[in-house]
């Protein structure tokens, strides 16, 4: 490989990177195809969210309510700050099982330096989403470094946030009554009936397509779950690279912590476990692929609306959380299934 293929593949703005030493990106007829297939299965995501809007308005007669809405904003705000971090780490080809348990172990911090250390607001809230950077770090230097399958190294760190959460905090809520301001973070309103839990999903988001689609990191991003040996034969440091994909997932892991803990304003300790298979579901059904190199953070932000309303509105029907459970899971099968089924298509040039 030259080093003029490695400066191509540094600066090449495609979201599909070469598979092999030696090919282009993808412009013929499978990268039309795989890029209009992503576009199709955004736009499939945002037509299946408007069928339940309609599909629950009709069924529960407080769903379209403002009250019901901006719960449903509000719910989607930890789920889909937690999906936008992940997705830079499902693209590359890995998985994060330790947002769950991380996220309240970085809530967990947070209230031992606002409430114990009495750290003043704005430090005690860097200090949890600095938290979340160190998990997310140490998870990437588990991956790149010591070579670990990402399934494995962040099941051992999900194990090992959720005893240090206990740990820390004793087994018991840690509350924030007294630290003046810290609900606002979540529940106040910067415009009217708009939380700012909200706001700040919609920011993180925006940031987050910036940097993936904008930037060497986003491209070094799709390169690497596209192909990570033709990239790392292409001259690029792999390694310090999904080092810092893995640091990124984990600050938006801190900033979900800290989200969650104020609209609680208090940190739970026993509560986390189940949040990462909620964000991956996420961002699986808004169509980036499991299998790496394809994804945006417009289709994980609706997936993660697809999966508030989908529960908001089984609430409402007074569907039994077991069977909300086992509807979710169909939801995600179905959209890995059609995943698949698109990659198939996609390596065809459109045949089946």
């Amino acid at each position: 490989m030259t080093q003029s293929k490695a400066d191509e593949l540094a600066t090449s703005p495609t979201t599909e990177a070469p598979r092999a030493p030696v090919e282009a990106p993808a412009t013929g007829g499978r990268g039309r195809f795989a890029a209009l297939g992503q576009g199709l299965q955004q736009l499939l995501a945002f037509g299946t969210l408007i069928a339940l809007l309609i599909f629950f308005s009709i069924a529960g007669a407080n769903f379209l309510t403002v009250s019901n809405l901006s719960s449903i904003l509000l719910s989607t705000a930890v789920i889909g700050i937690l999906a936008v971090g992940t997705t830079f780490v499902i693209i590359t080809g890995g998985i994060d099982l330790s947002l769950g348990t991380a996220m309240t172990l970085c809530s967990v911090i947070t209230g031992l330096l606002l409430t114990k250390v009495g750290l003043p607001l704005s430090l005690g809230v860097l200090g949890g989403i600095a938290a979340g950077a160190l998990i997310g770090a140490i998870n990437g230097f588990n991956v790149a470094y010591l070579r670990l399958p990402p399934f494995i190294a962040t099941l051992a760190m999900m194990l090992v946030a959720q005893g240090l959460a206990l740990v820390l905090s004793g087994v018991k809520p840690i509350y924030f009554s007294k630290v003046e301001g810290f609900s606002s973070i979540s529940l106040g309103n910067i415009l009217p009936r708009i939380p700012n839990a909200v706001l700040i999903l919609f920011g993180l988001a925006i940031v987050g397509g910036v940097i993936l689609r904008k930037t060497i990191l986003g491209r070094m991003t799709y390169a690497i779950g596209s192909n990570e040996e033709a990239t790392r034969l292409s001259g690029i440091n792999t390694r310090r690279w999904v080092l810092a994909i893995y640091t990124l997932a984990g600050v938006a892991t801190g900033i979900a912590g800290v989200v969650l803990a104020s609209r609680l304003n208090s940190a739970q300790p026993q509560l986390g476990v189940g949040y990462e298979l909620q964000a991956i579901a996420a961002v699986i059904i808004g169509g980036t692929s499991l299998l790496g190199g394809r994804g945006s953070i417009l289709g994980t932000l609706i997936g993660a609306l697809i999966m508030s309303v989908l529960i908001n509105g089984l609430r409402i029907m007074a569907i039994q959380p077991e069977w909300q459970t086992v509807v979710v899971g169909l939801v995600v099968l179905v959209a890995v299934f059609a995943d698949n089924l698109r990659k198939r298509r996609a390596e065809g040039g459109g045949r089946v």
